[in-house]
């Protein structure tokens, strides 16, 4: 059986230079709580599979934006590949053009490199890369979150036209439905990320987007699992079991 590569963004909480930063240390603890996708990489793991983990917080540094402003929709709000900006608007950090170019360079670029690498790697091996782009999202909405609608569903998939086959998209449909659960496709987030290298270029490399509702394993307000955790990552698992069989 094929093995998944897993892409996992925004699991660390580790802020390697505090250079620019121009909050407290408790606020910095609270955006990082309330920003983080708590555990993702203890329920999506597993032996099968390879990942790729950035090992950054990404209120440090978000890999999952686009190195250039100007193509990034969440930076005019403070929240592009840098965040500048609180969820709530207020001023995080000043990143000076000089701190802008070290942190794209040693870490930003370093962890893309190194997922092209993992790409080329499966697609020699297997003729094919599949994706599963890792995430959490919280229950109630972002302030600066793109979709605001207060109704969450349970789980999300999030897709792209040219990269998921409408395979993967039917058989999460079925797969989330026979379990219980509510799933939201393409919302409230949409999209899943390929690396530049094949983006829209090559077809053999498929991916998909699974986001998990942090209230589902987590309790309110806090990165303390619930009891629900073990059920929750054990649906995870499923759910990936499932996508290796419609490879």
């Amino acid at each position: 059986m094929k093995n998944l590569l897993l892409h996992i963004p925004h699991s660390s909480t580790l802020i390697p230079l505090i250079e620019g930063y121009c909050v407290s240390e408790d606020q910095l603890d609270q955006e990082i709580l309330r920003l983080t996708d708590w555990y993702t990489d203890d329920l999506f793991e597993n032996e099968l599979d390879c990942s790729i983990k950035a090992p950054f917080s990404r209120i440090f540094c978000d890999t999952e934006r686009f190195s250039e402003d100007s193509q990034e929709v969440m930076a005019p709000f403070g929240m592009g590949v840098l965040y500048e900006k609180t969820d709530a608007g207020a001023t995080l950090r000043q990143v000076s053009a000089p701190l802008r170019e070290r942190i794209l360079n040693e870490y930003y670029w370093k962890h893309h490199h190194q997922f092209t690498d993992k790409v080329k790697t499966q697609l020699a091996q297997f003729d094919c890369a599949t994706i599963v782009d890792c995430h959490s999202f919280p229950n109630i909405p972002l302030q600066r979150s793109l979709d605001r609608s207060p109704f969450r569903p349970d789980f999300n998939i999030g897709t792209d036209a040219f990269h998921t086959p409408q395979k993967f998209i039917d058989a999460s449909v079925s797969f989330f439905k026979e379990k219980g659960f509510s799933l939201g496709v393409d919302t409230p987030y949409s999209g899943s990320i390929v690396p530049l290298a094949f983006y829209q270029k090559e077809k053999k490399v498929q991916s998909i987007m699974l986001e998990i509702n942090r209230a589902l394993y987590l309790k309110d307000s806090s990165n303390e699992k619930s009891d629900r955790y073990g059920e929750i990552k054990e649906i995870v698992q499923e759910y990936l079991f499932m996508i290796r069989r419609a490879l």
